[in-house]
């Protein structure tokens, strides 16, 4: 046997193999998306997270291969096909290495907050924030600890006050940060977990805060979505679906009372009408699989689905596409 792997005809079959799934990929993104879309060059292979800033016009999204933050802009005049360019403002200037995963734009502080972390080893974690016009840095929060357990800082929001709330996926948490960066509290519960241990090796991640002052948060491998009450003692309470939102990502409010779950098998669209004590699934959107769906942004009343893979070189070509739900 081992005179076969040596030969020329397993170095053939290697080759024949290699091109089955590049013929499919090429196949794939040859193909046009039905929905409205906006494509842009970027530098970089991995774009985790992207919000849509109204005021200015444009994209803000999160650098995951090299740290940072870059801009879209969108002129008025856009033409369908027409590719946009991706302008860094941001760099990776404290523990490089780690990348930028969740964005916030809170308007109200006319800043962006991100989650940063060490990607592939899981060993740091933080928040940062920018102002939006001078992009001047307002505070950079370590949230893991020195030799501590594993930690992956995912997503974040902000609450009516100026708080961050940060999800760690691998330390099944959330980190409480003050307006000014000052680490306040960690939220726990053993509801966040799943039971089946190789469910739970991916764990909290989308999160979004409710005008009504209550988080939404999901656990990336089981879709559960978690209510947790920040005025009432951080108390944690399962959202009762009637479907299952299996790999949830990213989340976007769309309304009060409709939720947007993004990930790699689909965007879902979530309603419920108690509050959040319940929710139904009530629509299903494609996404581009062989570019990995991992976020959602709310643009002029249209929800867009963010792909992490950009395609090409040198230049990589990202996708923005409005989900079509039905």
């Amino acid at each position: 046997m081992a005179s076969f792997f040596c030969s020329t005809k397993f170095l053939l079959l290697l080759i024949l193999l290699s091109a089955i799934p590049i013929a499919i990929i090429i196949s794939l993104e040859s193909a046009t998306p039905t929905t409205h879309h906006y494509q842009f060059h970027s530098t970089g292979w991995f774009r985790e997270s992207s919000k849509w800033d109204e005021v200015n016009r444009r994209f803000i999204v999160s650098f995951t291969d090299t740290g940072g933050l870059g801009v879209v802009y969108v002129p008025d005049d856009h033409k369908a096909n027409a590719v946009l360019e991706e302008i860094p403002v941001v760099k990776n200037t404290d523990h490089v290495g780690n990348g930028t995963c969740g964005v916030f734009i809170d308007r109200v502080r006319n800043r962006v907050v991100v989650a940063i972390a060490d990607v592939f080893g899981n060993r740091f974690s933080a928040v940062a924030a920018y102002d939006l016009d001078s992009w001047e840095r307002l505070f950079f929060t370590q949230l893991s600890t020195s030799g501590g357990a594993k930690s992956f800082a995912d997503d974040v929001t902000v609450d009516s006050e100026g708080n961050a709330y940060v999800t760690d996926a691998k330390g099944t948490q959330i980190w409480k940060v003050a307006v000014d960066g000052k680490l306040i509290s960690v939220i726990k519960s053993p509801l966040f977990h799943a039971k089946e241990w190789y469910n739970d090796i991916v764990t909290l991640n989308g999160i979004v805060y409710h005008p009504n002052g209550y988080l939404l948060v999901s656990h990336t491998i089981t879709g559960n979505l978690f209510k947790v009450e920040i005025n009432n003692g951080d108390k944690v309470t399962p959202v009762n679906l009637d479907s299952t939102l299996f790999i949830a990502d990213g989340l976007e409010l769309l309304s009060p009372t409709k939720l947007v779950v993004a990930g790699a098998n689909g965007v879902k669209l979530v309603e419920s009408s108690d509050d959040w004590s319940t929710a139904s699934l009530v629509g299903r959107s494609r996404v581009l699989t062989h570019r990995i769906a991992t976020a959602a942004t709310v643009k002029d009343g249209k929800v867009y689905i963010n792909h992490a893979l950009g395609m090409g070189y040198p230049k990589k070509k990202h996708v923005f596409v409005e989900a079509a739900f039905s």
